[in-house]
């Protein structure tokens, strides 16, 4: 599969902008972290940009969050075991799949994932709105606080640390992803 293909499809079964916007989050980070770790930018990518490609199919019904990405994918025709694993065991915290985060990729979708939304709520408070103000040390600062982006999971973002990556390194390297998309976002 291609990132052509990938965004194709997101733009087939997705239609909340939020969840187009969040999946393009992801990719960017992904896409980082893949050059961070020296892994592949294209497979990373397409991991982040489909993870949440089901949303819109599961109609809130969490518990098949992740396995109907996978049906989607393979009615598509698409069979990508690596990246299958890693969008099933990033839903590992609701509770509902049996697949645990083991590796670099797992750990790292999770943990990108849930950075996003940390960066573009703090971005959101700012008077200009605007990701070229925001700093990592601000997101790391909100991110010690539970309440602010309250719905993001922070085990899963301080799990990033399981790949040797440093939890400050990580927000560097997510803010600097996010910042470089920001006009493709509108902030």
């Amino acid at each position: 599969m291609s990132i052509i293909e990938a965004r194709a499809l997101l733009r087939k079964h997705v239609k909340q902008e939020y969840v187009l916007a969040h999946s393009r989050e992801t990719e960017a980070v992904m896409r980082a972290l893949a050059a961070y770790f020296k892994e592949d930018g294209e497979l990373w990518g397409i991991c982040g940009l489909l993870h949440d490609l089901d949303l819109d199919a599961i109609d809130n019904k969490l518990e098949n969050h992740g396995k109907k990405t996978i049906e989607i994918l393979k009615e598509e025709g698409f069979e990508l075991p690596i990246i299958f694993r890693a969008i099933l065991s990033h839903a590992e915290n609701l509770g509902f799949v049996s697949e645990k985060r083991v590796n670099n990729l797992e750990f790292a979708l999770a943990a990108a994932e849930n950075i996003t939304g940390i960066i573009i709520a703090y971005t959101l408070i700012l008077p200009e709105k605007k990701l070229e103000k925001v700093q990592p040390k601000s997101v790391l600062k909100r991110l010690k606080e539970k309440s602010f982006a309250a719905k993001v999971n922070r085990e899963m973002i301080n799990d990033i640390e399981k790949t040797g990556l440093t939890k400050d390194k990580f927000v560097e390297i997510a803010v600097g992803a996010i910042k470089e998309i920001a006009p493709e976002l509108g902030f």
